[in-house]
């Protein structure tokens, strides 16, 4: 009996020890992934174009139809920007995209961090270049906190209007069309440059958000057959 009892004691304290071995030895369990940075809408694909292609009544017209998108969803209050930049034309000088938009930092209507500043919004730095904006298929929504439809959506509304370069600059010295003579025209000829927020497509300018090809005509029918409906990017400057 007592040979009984003293083998149990072993077997007991032997299993206590090897899970107290087997406890000091598990890695240690992964720290809690930090908050994300959120903060308060500042950001936001058009829910509607103009409805006249690439015609949007120039730079005003186009802030004028951010502005009332916002103030329709309560965000009337703040200073809204449209990103678009425009070409030399009629004398008057090139106006910068990145130039309009204040400085940031940028949040969509669900409050995810969209950019900390000009400088993260395009890539100027290395590493910002290499961590990139936060500009993509699930955070460039709508004011109305909507996604837009994507490329393999019926239909395609991918194309972004921005008539700018990858850094957010205009086409100064570029003798062609990229703007649709600076947002005034829907003709059939033509072309404003655009990207895509949701990063996709055939080639690799397909991946840039704001600079991936230009579209095929100023028109409506023109900017849908290229994959858009004639949105743009809305940026609060205030």
């Amino acid at each position: 009996m007592k040979h009984s009892q003293r083998l149990i004691t072993s077997l007991a304290l032997l299993t206590l020890s090897g899970a107290a071995l087997a406890q000091s030895a598990a890695p240690a369990a992964p720290a809690a992934p930090a908050n994300r940075e959120t903060g308060p809408f500042s950001f936001f694909v058009t829910s509607v174009g103009s409805g006249k292609g690439a015609d949007l009544g120039g730079l005003a017209g186009a802030d004028a139809h951010c502005q009332k998108l916002a103030s329709a969803v309560g965000a009337g209050s703040k200073t809204w920007r449209a990103y678009l930049s425009t070409q030399s034309w009629d004398g008057k000088p090139a106006v910068h995209a990145r130039e309009r938009i204040g400085t940031g930092p940028w949040f969509n209507v669900k409050g995810a961090l969209i950019a900390r500043s000009v400088s993260h919004l395009h890539g100027d730095e290395l590493e910002e270049a290499r961590i990139g904006n936060a500009v993509n298929w699930s955070t460039a929504l709508t004011e109305k906190g909507e996604p837009v439809k994507r490329a393999g959506d019926t239909p395609n509304e991918h194309d972004i209007l921005t008539g700018s370069l990858p850094d957010g600059r205009a086409f100064v010295n570029d003798t062609s069309d990229r703007t649709c003579k600076n947002y005034t025209s829907s003709a059939e000829d033509g072309a404003v440059q655009v990207g895509h927020f949701d990063r996709t497509g055939g080639v690799h300018t397909a991946l840039s958000w704001n600079s991936a090809h230009p579209s095929r005509g100023c028109s409506q029918p023109k900017l849908v057959s290229s994959g858009g409906a004639g949105y743009f990017y809305c940026f609060a400057a205030k």
